[in-house]
């Protein structure tokens, strides 16, 4: 079954069939030649969606787009503007840390690109920003939405190996903050070495003003954050309260979403919602049919013969994950690798929120490398460009990303200082 099962996800990787079908497609063939009930698909792949906590990301999702077309991501570039756009380089900054604050609300890397890489493209071209810089720069400063809490990945990983989602996100914040400083202070220092950016300032807010005018957008994360480690709502719980509260500030207070606009967020919501929970299902009744076979105990046997220490597991999973990463969407590599390489982490005395990290931000390069990298399909897609002319400009970015990896695999107390303070025994 499972030779049947793997040949058949990579053939039809090869011919550039989409994950899920390829997913799905070898699923039920690997029934087929078992000769089990093909009931079973069926069952599993609604087992895979049947958990409360996956209901977070319709909603997100939701959040993220009534925050796009209600001005809440507008206000929060020029707030991050008033702040870090005054110095040479200062709109590239500015585009990290816009994509920093709206991370922490809506979870979605694509969402964000959409969303900030809207406003910021055409300003950064406008003040003399190659296109193909500015479109490489969205996309990789939209990776911080998977990686600054709340997170649909994060999410998924939870689910998928048992873990607390709270400690996730708690324990998100720390390499969240990493690679947005890490991005900020290298694209000032590169924009100083090309001469880029000398007039960024122009423009720009007084920080009191734009401080009043983004005060509800920035109330948002807030409430968001601080209810889920108030205890007073879950994460789960905490998308809904996002949806709601961008529903109000965007119809209610800012006045920027019209009856007629809800139709076509609604339906954007609704398609990038299905396309994830397909993954999920197909990804799921994967997952089940390998478990099943035994594959996931017979790799965690391989891997402790294999990788003798806990410094050789980590370089080895990093690398496999990195190329991964490049072929597979994030979502269903994390469904079907977390519940094998998390017990393994364990052996080897990694903690399980610490190597939910390393995972995620790993595979969320993906995102931004090629072939199939989502971020980069979405940035040339606002910059109207081919992904030829993003290449070039990305390396650097995915260097630097790859730095900030290697740090947070091997200095865990980045990710679980603030996970031990808020969650101390």
């Amino acid at each position: 079954m499972t030779p049947v099962m793997i040949t058949t996800m990579v053939l039809c990787f090869a011919l550039t069939i989409s994950v899920a079908v390829s997913i799905g497609l070898a699923s039920v063939l690997g029934i087929q030649a078992s000769n089990a009930n093909m009931l079973i698909s069926v069952k599993e792949m609604f087992n895979s969606i049947n958990k409360f906590p996956l209901a977070a990301i319709p909603f997100f999702i939701l959040a993220g787009n009534l925050m796009e077309t209600g001005g809440i991501s507008r206000r929060l570039v020029e707030f991050a503007k008033s702040i870090v756009g005054g110095v040479q380089g200062g709109l590239p900054m500015t585009c990290v840390l816009t994509c920093m604050i709206f991370a922490a609300v809506s979870g979605s890397s694509v969402a964000t690109t959409f969303a900030i890489g809207a406003i910021l493209i055409p300003a950064l071209i406008k003040h003399g920003y190659p296109t193909g810089y500015a479109a490489a720069l969205q996309a990789t400063s939209a990776e911080l939405g998977v990686i600054i809490p709340p997170s649909i990945p994060m999410i998924l990983y939870g689910v998928s190996a048992e873990v607390s989602i709270g400690e996730l996100f708690i324990a998100g914040f720390g390499p969240g903050l990493l690679i947005g400083l890490a991005l900020m202070l290298f694209v000032h220092l590169y924009c100083r070495y090309k001469g880029w950016g000398k007039n960024d300032g122009d423009g720009r807010l007084g920080f009191g003003k734009a401080t009043l005018q983004a005060g509800w957008a920035l109330m948002m994360p807030v409430i968001i954050l601080g209810g889920i480690y108030g205890g007073i709502f879950t994460p789960t719980e905490a998308s809904a309260v996002a949806v709601f509260y961008a529903l109000i500030v965007g119809v209610v207070i800012y006045r920027e979403i019209q009856l007629k606009d809800l139709y076509v967020i609604l339906r954007k919501s609704v398609l990038s919602s299905a396309v994830i929970m397909f993954i999920i299902a197909n990804a799921g009744l994967f997952a089940f049919l390998l478990t099943r076979a035994g594959v996931p105990e017979a790799i965690g046997v391989w891997l402790q013969q294999v990788l003798q220490s806990p410094v050789m597991f980590l370089l080895g999973v990093n690398a496999a994950l990195f190329v991964i990463g490049m072929f597979i969407e994030t979502s269903a590599a994390i469904i079907v690798l977390a519940p094998i390489l998390a017990p393994v982490a364990m052996h080897f005395g990694v903690d399980p929120v610490h190597f939910g990290l390393v995972m995620v931000v790993n595979l969320a390069l993906g995102m931004i490398t090629p072939p199939f990298g989502v971020n980069l399909f979405a940035a040339c897609t606002v910059a109207r460009i081919s992904l030829d002319r993003i290449i070039p400009h990305l390396i650097p970015f995915v260097l630097v990303i790859l730095g900030c990896l290697m740090l947070i695999t091997f200095v865990p107390q980045l990710s679980l200082f603030l996970r031990d303070i808020v969650y101390a025994k």
